[in-house]
Parts: structure tokens; C-alpha cells; sequence
């Protein structure tokens, strides 16, 4: 078997939606974290968690648990694991808080009916991440 079957068989393995966040997990933890980590400068280091801003020190502590949340995510998704179950729901329903929080209450963000808006899309993930629990196998 050449790449490109065994990579379109094991893409096969999941719904397109689940794909993309592989895909965006796997961005996360292979590219953008490692340089918000090692390279990005402190002064204008910024992570969000449950939509409350962090900089500085804090951003970079964030970072870590960012790269570690977004590994197991790359390596669960991958290999459909059933102890990604329920945190892949668990954290898209914290980004759905983050993002109707920040809009809510952080000056920069939206107004309210825009904020819980775009909460809905990650309450609809979550939802379908749950639904896909069979997916998974254990060990």
C-alpha cells in the first residue's frame, strides 16, 4: 500500500468534521505552539482560557497546557482512542464558554447576541463529538 491509500484509509476512519479538528490539533501541537512557546516574545505572549486573557508568564504556562490539551487531542483523534471520550467534548463545550464569555464581558469582543452565536457551532461539536463515541476503541 502506498502513502497516499493508507493515508486516505486512515482519514476514512472518521467524519469530515472530525478530520478537521484532527487536523487543527495536529497544526496546533506540531507548528503553532511550539513557536508561541519557544520563539513568540513574552511582552506579546496572549492565551485564553474559559475566555479570560492571560499575558506575560501565565500566556506561556497556558501555552503548555495548550500543547499538552492539543497533542493528546492529535495522538486520541489519530488513533481513536476512547480516552479522548468525554474530553474532546468536555474542552470544545469550554470553548464554547470561552467564546460567549469573552464576547460578553471582555471590551475588545462582541456584543451579546454575537457572542452566544458563536458559542453555538462549538455547542454543536461537542454535541457530535459525543454521538461519536462508538468511533472509539479502547486500548
Amino acid at each position: 500500500m502506498n502513502t497516499v491509500d493508507w493515508l486516505r484509509e486512515s482519514l476514512a476512519r472518521r467524519p469530515l468534521w472530525m478530520n478537521a479538528i484532527l487536523l487543527f490539533c495536529a497544526y496546533m501541537t506540531f507548528i503553532y505552539l511550539p513557536w508561541d512557546i519557544f520563539i513568540k516574545p513574552l511582552d506579546v505572549d496572549q492565551e485564553v482560557w474559559f475566555g479570560v486573557l492571560f499575558t506575560g508568564w501565565a500566556a506561556k504556562a497556558g501555552a503548555l497546557l495548550h500543547w499538552f490539551v492539543y497533542g493528546a487531542g492529535t495522538l486520541g483523534l489519530w488513533r481513536m482512542r476512547s480516552w479522548l471520550q468525554p474530553w474532546m467534548s468536555l474542552y470544545l463545550l469550554q470553548i464554547a464558554f470561552g467564546m460567549a464569555y469573552w464576547g460578553l464581558t471582555d471590551p475588545r469582543g462582541s456584543n451579546e447576541p454575537t457572542a452566544l452565536l458563536i458559542a453555538i457551532p462549538f455547542i454543536g461539536l461537542a454535541y457530535a463529538a459525543w454521538r461519536s463515541r462508538h468511533r472509539f476503541s479502547a486500548l
